[in-house]
């Protein structure tokens, strides 16, 4: 494992972690030249980039787990007497938007959705201290800042959470004020493609002239029905194979093939 130490703070435009499950995706699928042909020609289009946040840019569950916040947030249901929300394979599904997605389905709108929504942006805000960079990530958001490309986030995290993370790294002018997060209004969470279509609108762009960056089968299909061109991130072989069996069909393993092409274009 090659490792340069990280804190939720700012070392320079080339800071990055190569940790252990980048080398594993580096190997899991190699890019092939057609994929950096069609890579380098879907850059060479995009005059707005739209990123998912947890994924492409750091891992924000890395030094606090996922799991523990799904558990906390059942828990906290069944302390008020309402399991009867969760079916046994939401309560054991050990994801967050698992949970909140199932009790807003059957309370929409409810202070009590509300309340459980704020509870995990909580848990989020506490991970953003701790969350692992995305190997070639801060690179790359500062290459394409100089080229003079505009930068969106269009994520189902809190849009304050996102803030605290950017501002952490050195990065929050990259992307303000274009920060589209999760609302109580839940409905809205990819895969509808809300928050792209908020980020579109707010940059005076046409879908065609945008790029997403994402990481799970919902990033695909929101873009998908924004418009957008997709840009897979994989970082390990299972991921890969959820992206390409959604429908992706660009998808990449490290954004240094991404940092190489854009570097290209200066």
């Amino acid at each position: 494992m090659v490792q340069r130490p990280l804190g939720n703070h700012y070392d320079g435009p080339d800071t990055f972690l190569v940790t252990s499950d980048t080398q594993q995706t580096q190997q899991a699928t190699p890019d092939s030249q057609a994929d950096t042909a069609t890579l380098r020609e879907m850059i060479g289009r995009a005059r707005v980039v739209l990123w998912d946040f947890d994924g492409p840019i750091c891992r924000l569950f890395a030094g606090h787990s996922a799991e523990d916040v799904a558990e906390r947030l059942v828990e906290w249901l069944e302390g008020r007497g309402l399991h009867h929300l969760l079916t046994e394979t939401e309560r054991e599904s050990l994801d967050p938007h698992v949970v909140l997605r199932a009790v807003d389905r059957l309370r929409p709108g409810s202070d009590l959705v509300a309340e459980l929504e704020e509870r995990l942006t909580q848990e989020e805000l506490k991970a953003a201290s701790s969350a692992m960079p995305t190997a070639y990530a801060d690179p790359l958001i500062h290459t394409w800042t100089a080229l003079g490309l505009r930068l969106a986030i269009t994520t189902n995290n809190s849009p304050r959470v996102v803030a605290k993370y950017l501002t952490g790294r050195g990065l929050g002018s990259c992307f303000n004020p274009h920060i589209y997060g999760r609302t109580q209004d839940l409905q809205y969470l990819k895969p509808h493609p809300h928050c792209l279509h908020r980020a579109l609108r707010a940059t005076g762009s046409a879908p065609e002239t945008a790029l997403m960056i994402g990481d799970t089968p919902s990033d695909f299909l929101a873009a998908q029905e924004a418009g957008v061109p997709f840009l897979g991130y994989a970082r390990n072989e299972a991921k890969d194979k959820l992206l390409r069996g959604a429908g992706a069909t660009t998808v990449v393993n490290s954004l240094e093939t991404v940092l190489r092409a854009a570097r290209r274009q200066a």
